[in-house]
């Protein structure tokens, strides 16, 4: 089969290649799937750099959508042929999601109404969210202001909030502002002034923030969003010493958040819950992804799909 992977750490540009690969038979407890699409998140591309490092070589893709063709010892609830979304065991096998055939340590059947390219961009921006607002504690009684609501964690962590029943206050561009708007959300840009913005939308300091922003130094700025209190924020990508020196919390700290796949997709498939897909690009074309990922300019979820 055809795998994306990496046999050193460094860049992705210079470390990923499309190897050729035996099609891995699963452990007791996993399912294979071949891969409708998997979805590309900056994980990824942290993966290459070394977090979580392990044996190699490793595969990337941690979003993926198929249908069931093995299944391992001890498995029940699914047979061959089910359509199911999920998470690669990336950590267990020399392959992950981007290639034509994928181990899966976790998954939750395809709903009807779920078309699976839809479905393989789910996984990673439920389960993020779903943990970091619950390290949060956000409930219909807060009002939450989410940075980096154009990320697709960031837009995942706003409809989440709203479903909860919280008020939100988003920063984004104009990519997605006015799908924002539409899910309840009050939406202000970046830049100069967003501390101003902010609380003068909340008329005050909002109760929690979340940072689903990229590696920046906007701490500080959030930090004075939140009148100071570092404890009141969980980000995503900037921790470190800095976030650690100002109180900020990391998204590391809690649960894991898989519990909620199989509820999120089912809002998926009634249209309340979405994930926007920014291109569909084949596998044997993924420089073409990584370089719409790492440049910017992807403005929603990069799809790779095998066989394309």
């Amino acid at each position: 089969m055809k795998t994306l992977r990496f046999h050193r750490y460094g860049e992705p540009g210079d470390v990923l290649r499309l190897d050729d690969a035996d099609i891995p038979e699963p452990k007791p407890g996993h399912v294979r799937i071949k891969v409708h699409a998997c979805g590309l998140n900056p994980a990824d591309w942290a993966l290459c750099r070394g977090l979580f490092a392990g044996d190699l070589p490793r595969g990337i893709g941690l979003d993926v959508a198929g249908t069931v063709d093995a299944i391992g010892e001890g498995v029940t609830g699914v047979v061959i042929g089910d359509a199911v979304l999920g998470v690669p065991a990336y950590q267990d096998y020399p392959s992950a999601g981007a290639a034509d055939h994928a181990v899966l340590s976790i998954w939750t059947p395809v709903p009807a109404g779920l078309d699976l390219l839809k479905a393989a961009a789910l996984p990673m921006a439920i389960e993020t969210p779903q943990r970091c607002l619950n390290i949060l504690g956000v409930t219909a009684d807060d009002t939450l202001f989410v940075y980096g609501a154009g990320t697709m964690i960031g837009f995942a962590a706003v409809q989440m909030a709203r479903l909860r029943g919280a008020r939100v206050v988003a920063a984004a561009g104009k990519t997605f502002a006015a799908e924002l708007r539409a899910t309840g959300a009050e939406v202000t840009p970046y830049g100069d002034g967003v501390v101003e913005r902010v609380r003068e939308i909340v008329g005050g300091t909002p109760d929690l923030i979340f940072d689903a922003g990229p590696i920046s130094d906007v701490l500080p700025t959030l930090v004075q969003v939140a009148d100071g209190d570092g404890h009141r924020i969980v980000t995503v990508s900037n921790h470190g010493p800095a976030a650690d020196a100002l109180r900020v919390r990391n998204s590391f700290g809690g649960a894991l958040g898989y519990d909620a796949l199989s509820d999120f997709a089912a809002l998926a498939a009634r249209n309340r819950f979405t994930i926007p897909i920014a291109s569909t690009v084949p596998l044997t074309d993924w420089r073409t992804a990584l370089d719409m990922s790492v440049g910017g300019h992807a403005h929603g979820k990069l799809m790779l799909i095998p066989g394309a």
